[in-house]
């Protein structure tokens, strides 16, 4: 059993800590569900003879799922960040790890896209053999970075759990979403 399927870990005997952990869990199937929004936005804007209208509107798209993506994990990380450490901060002895749940959550997300998308090129038949079985190696290098991705975040969601690490909540600060921050956008402010 994972960190995030404890029942101990997450306090599931508490009512507000099984609200917070509902939240948690809202806050990855709202990850997950923009990385897939994500991948077919992207897939379509690569299309060659789509009208470049439609690609601009696969291009916004894309811009506006990235936010809520990004939105979500952070929600995630304010999440696992009250439950591991509460109102006071972490201890400063605890290591500091450089990338935060959220984030490590948000590559499992996609690294499951990648596995479902590369499974679906190893069950094709109008492509060769020698297609197949390179998609199948593929495929297994995937499931082995995603088992080895779950170990890291079971641990350093454990090593929390014990005081033993830490992690920071680092805003990704989107800026080409921000009217304020983007110059392409704020200079046409200024012509208009």
């Amino acid at each position: 059993m994972t960190p995030l399927e404890s029942p101990q870990l997450l306090g599931f005997h508490d009512g507000a800590k099984k609200a917070a952990a509902g939240d948690l869990w809202r806050a990855i199937e709202d990850n997950h569900r923009c990385n897939r929004l994500l991948w077919d936005e992207e897939d379509l804007a690569r299309r060659r003879q789509a009208p470049d209208a439609e690609i601009a509107g696969n291009k916004r798209a894309i811009d506006r799922y990235n936010q809520q993506r990004n939105d979500a994990i952070e929600r995630a990380d304010e999440q696992l960040f009250e439950f591991f450490f509460g109102k006071s901060p972490p201890q400063e002895k605890a290591r500091l790890n450089s990338e935060t749940p959220g984030a490590m959550i948000d590559r499992l997300s996609i690294l499951s896209l990648k596995i479902r998308s590369m499974r679906a090129q190893t069950e094709r038949t109008d492509v060769d053999r020698a297609h197949v079985e390179e998609c199948g190696r593929k495929l297994d290098r995937l499931i082995e970075q995603r088992t080895d991705l779950a170990a890291c975040l079971d641990r350093l969601l454990a090593e929390c759990a014990r005081g033993e690490s830490r992690f920071k909540i680092y805003r990704q600060f989107k800026m080409y979403n921000d009217p304020n921050l983007n110059p392409a956008v704020y200079g046409e402010k200024r012509k208009g």
